[in-house]
């Protein structure tokens, strides 16, 4: 496993949106979604994140609706429901796929995100531009629901998490700039190793860890190769179709002081 801390692809414009969704994210976590009881955590998913089971009836969940999906009873924050009570009738479960790429299960969950989307945005953001790039980020991260839903139909687990969206941006940037230098930690047993990798070896590598990863550990894989699918068929338009922008001036090699190697 390899984890990219930056890029040597320089852009001309501060990635705003990019920062904004950050920005977002992190401020939901933090004072948004309550973190006080795993009973008020799970009233407030179901409440407000996405739930394949729901999308694919179209309709809120409810004990009736749990039975008839995967046979069992949902608990909420309000505790056990009666069979023919919809704990929240108001709920929009379209709206809901949109809603859950803003919410995170764990400050692990959501700095990881955050990082991956703080190196690999930019670009994106850059050769969309910013109404484009919100655009390509929603659609991206819908994609990537719809693919894991696709799988898992009858899930009455709530689903959460950015990463079907970046992982669209990932597809997009290895498909536009496939040989940009990512500056990556590679652990080595108690050791970090500091190493330029092509990008296309660490998006590559990334996507190909994504078929070895057990669903059953409580990761959206589906999601994430939907969503990297998706960017890449939408980088390949791009790459077709739109001007590279200007190449800003060429970063500074990284003086890390403790063998990082570069190449």
């Amino acid at each position: 496993m390899v984890i990219p801390i930056r890029d040597d692809n320089p852009t001309t414009k501060r990635p705003v949106l990019t920062i904004a969704i950050i920005v977002g994210c992190i401020y939901i976590f933090a004072f948004v979604q309550p973190r006080q009881s795993a009973n008020e955590e799970i009233q407030f998913l179901y409440e407000h994140a996405a739930v394949p089971c729901e999308v694919t009836h179209a309709e809120p969940i409810s004990n009736d609706l749990a039975q008839e999906c995967e046979g069992e009873r949902i608990v909420s924050g309000r505790g056990q429901l009666d069979d023919s009570v919809e704990p929240f009738p108001d709920k929009n479960v379209f709206l809901a796929v949109v809603v859950s790429m803003f919410l995170h299960g764990s400050w692990l969950h959501l700095l990881g995100n955050m990082l991956f989307l703080w190196v690999f945005g930019n670009n994106i953001e850059e050769r969309l531009g910013p109404v484009g790039y919100a655009f390509f980020y929603l659609v991206a991260g819908v994609a990537a629901a719809l693919a894991h839903i696709a799988t898992q139909p009858s899930s009455i687990v709530p689903v959460v998490g950015a990463s079907g969206a970046i992982a669209g941006v990932m597809g997009a940037y290895l498909v536009i700039y496939p040989k940009a230098r990512i500056l990556t930690i590679i652990p080595l047993f108690i050791f970090l190793q500091f190493i330029y990798l092509p990008a296309f070896v660490v998006l590559g590598g990334w996507l190909i860890l994504q078929f070895f990863t057990n669903p059953n550990t409580g990761v959206a894989v589906a999601a994430h190769i939907g969503g990297f699918i998706f960017g890449a068929v939408i980088g390949l338009f791009l790459r077709g179709t739109t001007p590279a922008p200007p190449p800003g001036p060429p970063p500074l090699p990284p003086d890390w002081g403790f063998g990082g190697r570069r190449y």
